[in-house]
């Protein structure tokens, strides 16, 4: 794929050799393939600069919204499905993290506007977004913790501080992925939990509907993990990997995991 040549490597593995994945790209964003280990990711993601405004999650979302008017109908047919056999059981909200985290102090790593994690959860967070950065620091003053703001913050936060990490529909915006979850195993206390929520590469949906699948948003979405990559990550940075969501990954737009730091 010689138009890729002068774009990033794998970021898992940092292997150059890639095959394009023209049927998902566009002109302006290209889809790869790793040759080596699999992995999916975009080739020439923006820079973290234009992730804190032009691109910030809350501007992109909002203009996906407008563009397709909402959710697929199969997403929606997927999510009454759901609904009608009770499996949005084993989805993840509120004071669930309690149970995976236990009362201790808890990272949401790109936390949005700080509002996920409950007492009696200390929640820190870090957000690239400007002005959620702002909302969710207070939020996190008033209950103990505190909110940094940039790319580089995992570095401020010293070896086994945090009980668990949060890091929900996170891991598909980072570009250093490598560097983020051996950072992430570092804070953790041995035995610690983080707690990883992606969109699902592998679902029926992606195969359905293809481009207009609704995991694929250009340019901020730039790692495309299976339930497979997600675990043979998990397992190249030093965690072991439970399935949250098993029973319905099959029409399950993303996947939901606990990662065990060994």
């Amino acid at each position: 794929m010689d138009a890729l040549t002068p774009y990033l490597p794998c970021p898992i593995c940092g292997s150059s050799r890639r095959r394009g994945l023209d049927r998902y790209s566009t002109p302006d964003w290209k889809l790869a393939a790793c040759e080596d280990c699999g992995f999916v990711y975009l080739a020439n993601p923006p820079p973290y600069e234009a992730l804190e405004e032009d691109l910030a999650w809350e501007v992109s979302h909002k203009r996906r919204l407008e563009r397709r008017g909402g959710s697929t109908p199969i997403s929606g047919l997927n999510r009454r499905f759901r609904e009608r056999f009770g499996l949005n059981r084993g989805r993840v909200r509120g004071k669930r993290f309690v149970d995976f985290f236990g009362p201790g102090r808890v990272l949401d790593i790109g936390c949005g506007g700080g509002n996920r994690l409950e007492p009696p959860i200390t929640p820190y967070g870090i957000e690239l977004s400007k002005a959620l950065h702002a909302k969710a620091d207070a939020l996190m003053r008033s209950r103990g913790g505190h909110c940094l703001h940039g790319a580089e913050t995992l570095d401020a936060f010293e070896d086994g501080f945090f009980d668990g990490v949060l890091m929900f529909s996170y891991l598909e915006h980072e570009v250093q992925v490598a560097k983020t979850l051996r950072g992430v195993h570092r804070v953790l206390k041995p035995g610690g939990r983080a707690y990883v929520r992606v969109p699902n590469f592998g679902s029926l949906n992606r195969r359905v509907l293809g481009a207009r699948w609704c995991g694929f948003r250009w340019p901020d979405h730039v790692n495309y993990f299976t339930p497979g990559t997600l675990r043979a990550v998990a397992e190249r940075f030093g965690f072991g990997l439970k399935l949250v969501n098993r029973a319905t990954l099959p029409v399950d737009d993303n996947v939901s995991a606990l990662l065990v730091r060994k």
